[in-house]
C-alpha cells in the first residue's frame, strides 16, 4: 500500500466522525448542558478529585465565612466547607436519581408493553391500575411510599421510582399501541412468527425510542422529588450531605445565604441541563 493511499485511509473515519458531528448539530445550549452534567458525574465517581476537605469534619473557627478563594461555596455553621460537601454529596443524589429511572423504566415499561402488546381484560386490568397511579400526584405519592418503608435515601428512590412508574406505563403502552398496528409487525404475523419474536424483535426496538427522552427527563425530575424528600426529613440524617438536606439545613442560617444559595443552584443548573438534553433528544428523534 502506498503512502497516499494509507493517509487517505487513515484521514476517512476522521472525515467520516467531522461529518457526523456536523450533522447532528449540537446546538451551543445543549452542548453547555452536557458539560454540566458531566461535571456532576465526575463530581459523583470521584469527589476526591474536586476537593481535598473533608465533608463531615469542619474547623469551627471558620464557621459561616463567605465565599472566598480558600471556601467557593463558604462554609457552614460547623465550620464545613460547602462545596466539599456538595460534590460529595453529588453521589447520593445522582444515584438516587438513577435508581428511581431504572425502577420507572423497567417496571413501568413492562407495564405497558404487557397492556398494549396484550390488549383485551389485560389491557384493561393495567390501564386501570395506572389510571390510580396518574391520580394521585408524585411526590405524595413518594412521600406515601417512603412513610411506609422507612426513612433513607435509598428507600426515597425507590418511592420516587415508584411514582414514576405511572408515567413510563402510560408512555410505553401508547407506543406499542401504535407499533402493533404498523404494517411490519402485520407482515411477521402473517408469515408466521411467534409472539415472543415480534414483540422481542419488532414491537419492543421501535416502541422503546421514546422512551429515552422521557427517561432523561425523569432523571432530572427524580433529582428534584429526591431533594424534595430529603430537604423534608425523609433521607439520609446529618452528616449526610445530600442536596436537599444541605438546603434544608441552610433555612434555618437565613443571615448566611449562601448556605441555601449554592445547593439550591447546583440543583437548579443539573434539572435544567437534564431538561435542556431531554428536548433536544426528542427533537431529534
Amino acid at each position: 500500500m502506498s503512502l497516499t493511499s494509507a493517509s487517505s485511509a487513515s484521514s476517512a473515519p476522521r472525515a467520516t466522525t467531522l461529518s457526523w458531528l456536523m450533522t447532528l448539530r449540537v446546538p451551543p445550549s445543549v452542548a453547555l448542558s452536557f458539560a454540566v452534567i458531566a461535571l456532576v458525574i465526575a463530581w459523583s465517581l470521584a469527589p476526591g478529585l474536586f476537593t481535598g476537605q473533608s465533608p463531615v469534619n469542619g474547623i469551627p473557627a471558620d464557621k459561616l465565612l463567605g465565599p472566598s478563594a480558600e471556601h467557593w461555596f463558604g462554609t457552614d455553621h460547623l465550620g464545613r466547607d460547602l462545596y466539599s460537601r456538595i460534590v460529595h454529596g453529588t453521589a447520593s443524589s445522582v444515584t438516587s436519581a438513577l435508581v428511581a429511572v431504572v425502577i420507572g423504566v423497567v417496571a413501568g415499561g413492562l407495564i405497558g408493553l404487557l397492556a398494549g402488546f396484550l390488549g383485551g381484560w389485560v389491557d384493561v386490568v393495567l390501564a386501570r391500575l395506572v389510571d390510580v397511579l396518574l391520580a394521585i400526584p408524585n411526590f405524595l405519592l413518594a412521600v406515601i411510599v417512603v412513610t411506609a418503608i422507612g426513612f433513607d435515601t435509598t428507600n426515597a428512590a425507590i418511592a420516587t421510582g415508584v411514582s414514576a412508574v405511572a408515567v413510563f406505563a402510560r408512555v410505553m403502552r401508547a407506543e406499542v399501541i401504535k407499533t402493533r398496528q404498523a404494517t411490519f409487525v402485520e407482515a411477521s404475523f402473517l408469515l408466521g412468527g411467534s409472539r415472543w419474536h415480534i414483540l422481542s424483535r419488532h414491537v419492543l426496538p421501535n416502541a422503546s425510542r421514546s422512551v429515552l427522552p422521557l427517561a432523561v427527563l425523569q432523571f432530572g425530575l427524580s433529582i428534584l422529588v429526591i431533594a424534595g424528600l430529603a430537604f423534608l426529613g425523609y433521607g439520609d440524617p446529618p452528616p449526610a450531605s445530600d442536596w436537599g438536606l444541605l438546603i434544608s439545613i441552610g433555612k434555618n442560617y437565613l443571615n448566611w445565604p449562601w448556605l441555601i444559595y449554592a445547593p439550591a443552584f447546583v440543583t437548579i443548573a443539573t434539572v435544567l441541563s437534564v431538561n435542556r438534553i431531554s428536548r433536544w433528544l426528542r427533537k431529534t428523534d
